[in-house]
């Protein structure tokens, strides 16, 4: 196959186009780096099956050659973290309103088989846990930027679903939740990864609000395994999908965890909401798919449990911070070159 991966600098991306590659396809990977990055996919350099352009996805002349030039399409390129829509609502109402749109269009031309990537977000404040597919949405009010993102998502499954309906297209869609591990950032508002690194820096861990608020966190690599099962599933064209983990803590849980895995003494700290994102932010308390869909589908349920996710992704987050250390004792060598990864022109 030949894939087109957008956002595949991303967290995610980057191992789904890992897994492609490792099955043996040929990867071509649009992304501007906002949010994504080249160290994500440095040990991919010199993969003869690997292509990289950095372009942004609301680029439409090169979607459209790109798409045209693809067996499939995985479109990820969008804004993410609460923190990134927060500060910048326009330019995530924009990306994933118009990406998505430009996406859907060049592959309903040629029908080729689109996988959009959605978010656990789009159920806004319903308290109908566990999420199913089927659920009512409740959002908030227009002034919370939160809900724009929310919403914009939305529109993209809406958008998904009618060239599906009109063209035929075949589209998955897949809702993600809380997907975590190895090189995913804390920058942009990511929890897990945001609590690692206070923890193995010695600092204060932060809680935002009260920490009885719970997520289900899920390890990138079953996301990615069930992602590649639905992509193979003709059947689910046409469909939407919860994809995660129904394993529920508490964030003050979580910390707890954390702080323990890590041998850290750091205190942990509850912050105001209001202090972080402002004083129009809202959260939701509980965040749980219901996972039945999907295992009727393609047999999804996943394997590793958040102790070991939490393993895993301490584990890297020492590794990267050892070399970070490293680098910064040799003469100007940048980890983040793209030497060895061949480029789209």
């Amino acid at each position: 196959m030949k894939d087109l991966v957008t956002g595949g600098a991303g967290f995610i991306g980057s191992h789904l186009v890992e897994a492609l590659l490792h099955r043996g396809d040929e990867v071509v990977v649009l992304d501007n780096l906002s949010t994504g990055s080249f160290r994500n996919l440095r040990h991919l350099a010199g993969h003869p099956g690997l292509v990289f352009l950095e372009e942004s996805v609301l680029n439409r002349p090169v979607v459209e050659r790109l798409v045209a030039r693809a067996d499939r399409v995985f479109h990820l390129a969008a804004a993410v973290g609460v923190r990134y829509v927060v500060e910048h609502p326009l330019e995530a109402l924009l990306t994933n309103i118009h990406g998505a749109e430009y996406v859907l269009e060049a592959a309903a031309r040629d029908q080729k088989p689109v996988i959009l990537f959605s978010t656990s977000e789009v159920y806004g404040k319903s308290d109908s846990v566990p999420f199913a597919e089927s659920n009512d949405r409740v959002m908030g009010p227009t002034a919370v930027s939160r809900w724009g993102y929310a919403s914009s998502k939305a529109v993209d499954e809406f958008l998904a679903l009618a060239y599906h309906r009109e063209h035929g297209l075949p589209v998955v869609i897949v809702r993600c939740f809380n997907t975590c591990g190895p090189r995913q950032t804390g920058h942009y508002g990511m929890v897990v990864p945001r609590i690692i690194q206070r923890a193995l820096a010695g600092q204060p861990i932060e809680v935002y609000g009260d920490g009885k608020q719970t997520r289900c966190f899920s390890f990138v690599g079953d996301v990615v395994r069930g992602v590649l099962l639905l992509a193979d599933c003709p059947t689910a064209y046409g469909e939407v999908f919860n994809i995660g983990t129904d394993e529920e803590v508490t964030i003050n849980d979580l910390a707890s965890r954390i702080r323990a895995q890590c041998q850290s003494s750091s205190p942990v700290v509850r912050i105001p909401y209001e202090e972080i994102y402002g004083s129009s932010f809202e959260d939701m308390r509980r965040r749980v798919p219901d996972l039945a869909k999907i295992d009727a589908y393609v047999g999804y349920r996943p394997e590793v449990r958040l102790d070991d996710l939490l393993a895993l992704t301490i584990q890297h987050m020492r590794s990267e911070t050892e070399e970070l250390l490293v680098s910064r004792s040799l003469p100007s060598t940048s980890l983040a070159s793209p030497a060895g990864i061949a480029r789209n022109h």
